[in-house]
């Protein structure tokens, strides 16, 4: 029977939400959920090398066989989107550098996976969410479960990866990007 083990990252500047899953055959199996909170931290700089050094060490502990990223939504604030382009590019990065899978779901297309409908609350996510894993409770900030959320779609989405965008290491990432990298 196969074994996968998935790491989903909610990347954000203020709160990082993670979850982690394991796949056996074809079943779901809940391993932990958390967030990194990085309000007290006033630094950018030092906020991004704190992403970096917490999914490199989550890839230490657990293992992943794929890592899932929620993709940043396309927001009015120009410097909110690039803070939080740079803290998903980090945390791809800290994947990509162990030679891990990362795939990106945007966070309509998450919410649809977990709750049926692609317009749901945080709270409707991550009541699913237990409702699915037999979580007993919840986390007090849905960061966590944002995360979580990311690998249960990644999960559902395994067989039919349409929509997102998958990751095996940097050449790869460079190949679908030619555009983008400067020669």
């Amino acid at each position: 029977m196969s074994e996968k083990i998935i790491l989903g990252i909610d990347p954000g500047t203020t709160i990082m939400g993670f979850g982690v899953i394991k796949i056996v055959g074809k079943k779901m199996e809940f391993i932990q959920m958390n967030e990194l909170d990085l309000r007290k931290y006033k630094d950018h700089y030092t906020k991004l090398k704190l992403i970096f050094e917490r999914t490199i060490e989550l890839i230490d502990t657990h293992h992943p066989d794929e890592i899932a990223l929620e993709a940043p939504f396309f927001g009015k604030n120009v410097q909110s989107m690039l803070k939080l382009g740079r803290a998903q590019g980090v945390a791809m990065a800290a994947g990509l550098s162990r030679e891990i899978s990362v795939c990106e779901y945007a966070p309509k297309k998450i919410k649809m996976a977990i709750t049926g409908n692609g317009n749901a609350s945080k709270e409707q996510v991550a009541k699913m969410l237990q409702s699915t894993l037999k979580l007993k409770e919840l986390p007090k900030n849905l960061d966590a479960t944002d995360g979580l959320a990311a690998a249960v779609c990644h999960f559902y989405n395994s067989s039919n990866p349409i929509n997102s965008k998958s990751y095996t290491g940097w050449d790869a990432f460079i190949k679908q990007n030619e555009k983008r990298v400067k020669k």
